[in-house]
C-alpha cells in the first residue's frame, strides 16, 4: 500500500521547490500532511514571508479534511460561499480555498494527504505542488 513516508514528503518537497525555481517563481513554502492531516514534511525558501506556514497548512489541511482540492474549493466557493465560510469555521479557520491545496492519490484513488503549497501565483502553486506529487508516482488532484 503506498503512504506518505518522511522520504516520499521530502522528495515531493525537492521536486516541488525544484519546479518552482525552474519555472522562476516567487520562494515557495510547501507543506505534506498525511491522510489525518498530520505534518509530515515542510520548507520554506529563502525571501518567503513568514506567514507562509499558515497559509501552506491551511491550503493542505482543508483539502485534506474536505476531501476536495483547492481548484474545487474555490469553485464551491464561488457557487457556494455559505458552505465554504460554515466550513472554515468547521475546522478553526484552517482553510484556503484556492489552488494550490493539491490532494494526493494513491493509484486507487485512496487519498494519502495532501500538499500546500504558496509563494507564486495559486495556480504556480498547485503546477509546481502537481509535479512534486507525480515525481514520488502519486496522483495529484489540483
Amino acid at each position: 500500500m503506498a503512504s506518505l513516508s518522511l522520504r516520499r514528503a521530502r522528495t515531493i518537497i525537492r521536486k516541488t521547490l525544484e519546479t518552482g525555481r525552474a519555472g522562476e517563481m516567487k520562494p515557495l513554502s510547501v507543506i505534506v500532511l498525511d491522510a489525518g492531516g498530520n505534518v509530515q514534511a515542510f520548507e520554506r525558501e529563502d525571501g518567503a514571508s513568514p506567514g507562509r506556514f499558515q497559509i501552506a497548512h491551511a491550503k493542505a489541511y482543508g483539502s485534506v479534511m474536505l476531501g476536495m482540492a483547492g481548484t474545487a474549493q474555490k469553485k464551491r466557493a464561488d457557487e457556494q460561499g455559505y458552505f465554504i465560510t460554515a466550513a472554515g469555521a468547521a475546522l478553526g479557520g484552517q482553510l484556503v480555498p484556492v489552488p494550490g491545496g493539491v490532494l494526493v492519490r494513491d493509484a486507487k484513488g485512496v487519498v494519502l494527504g495532501a500538499v500546500g503549497v504558496t509563494g507564486d501565483t495559486s495556480d504556480n502553486d498547485a503546477a509546481a505542488a502537481k509535479a512534486g506529487i507525480e515525481s514520488v508516482g502519486l496522483t495529484a488532484e489540483i
